[in-house]
């Protein structure tokens, strides 16, 4: 349910909540964990790549350039590991 993904994003804790709430209605209470913990898996991979400055693949930066520049990413420190291999991407 993407209600649940978008509130993991958003800053309203009662967004989550309600969001949390859905999913455990409609799928279980197996679903509101399994969600979690790909949500989490996914945080957790991101931070290990950035912290060791694994680069962004060149597919991805072309595919997100409009994004990116939209949500002024490319400021952001763990962009750094990327502009180093990719600049013109950027």
């Amino acid at each position: 349910m993407l209600i649940f993904s978008d509130a993991i994003l958003g800053q309203d804790p009662s967004h989550l909540n309600d969001a949390r709430d859905e999913l455990h209605d409609k799928l279980g209470p197996k679903a509101v964990v399994a969600a979690a913990a790909v949500a989490a898996t996914f945080s957790k991979n991101d931070r290990a790549a950035n912290a060791s400055g694994i680069p962004s693949e060149l597919r991805m930066l072309r595919n997100s350039k409009d994004i990116r520049h939209a949500l002024d990413l490319n400021s952001f420190r763990s962009a750094a590991n990327t502009k180093k291999h990719y600049p013109e991407e950027m």
